[in-house]
């Protein structure tokens, strides 16, 4: 069984809130996505921190925890709540530190699976868009946009992005899942300059003593 929870829902992350009355194409939101696509792609690599949370009241259920990503062009490596994640845009890597288990596969961009090298585009495809509002968080201005699937069958019926109207990358998102879950992720020590190596996108498994390999290619 392939386990790319983290990577599905952080990939998520970039589309959340809307209610059906928002349920459109948003000049003024296509605007100010299509240039945060676009500081991303002239980015080409960075790394960054990010706190997650998880909340269903209903259901008394709370977590949360924190997290690293590390992206150059079509590769990435993740790491969150106990699982990291490697893509080297050809192979994919689960580490799952609790069992010292790596699960390896191929990548395979047509699955439907959203990438954190997919997310700053993923709006193209599949999803309305509506400008909300600026919201200021610690004296900066954030533009709130939110993204509602066009499938009525999906699992999340609204993302809700805050990008930085100075340079245009992400800070905050919220995901608004039927179940009545939200989940928060914010983004902490942004570094666009960041040296990202290749050799970052790959397992080594001398690295992790005693790892148990399962090959599902």
């Amino acid at each position: 069984m392939k386990k790319y929870l983290s990577i599905a829902v952080l990939a998520l992350i970039i589309f959340s809130q809307s209610s059906t009355a928002y349920a459109q194409y948003d000049p003024k939101a296509r605007e100010i996505l299509d240039a945060m696509s676009e500081a991303y792609r002239q980015i080409g690599a960075f790394e960054s921190g990010f706190s997650y949370s998880m909340e269903n009241t209903d259901q008394s259920i709370s977590e949360d925890f924190e997290g690293e990503i590390a992206v150059k062009g079509d590769k990435y490596r993740l790491r969150m709540g106990g699982q990291e994640i490697i893509n080297d845009g050809s192979t994919v890597w689960t580490y799952l530190e609790e069992v010292n288990e790596v699960n390896i596969d191929d990548y395979d961009p047509d699955e439907g699976d959203i990438s954190p090298t997919q997310i700053y585009n993923a709006y193209k495809r599949g999803f309305k868009y509506n400008y909300l509002e600026d919201e200021t968080i610690d004296g900066k201005t954030y533009q709130v946009v939110d993204l509602v699937p066009e499938n009525k069958d999906n699992q999340f019926f609204k993302i809700q992005l805050h990008i930085a109207e100075d340079d245009r990358t992400l800070k905050k998102w919220r995901i608004f899942d039927k179940n009545g879950t939200h989940y928060t992720y914010e983004i902490d020590n942004f570094n666009p300059q960041a040296s990202v190596t290749d050799e970052l996108f790959s397992f080594d498994t001398s690295k992790y003593d005693g790892v148990e390999i399962v090959d599902l290619r």
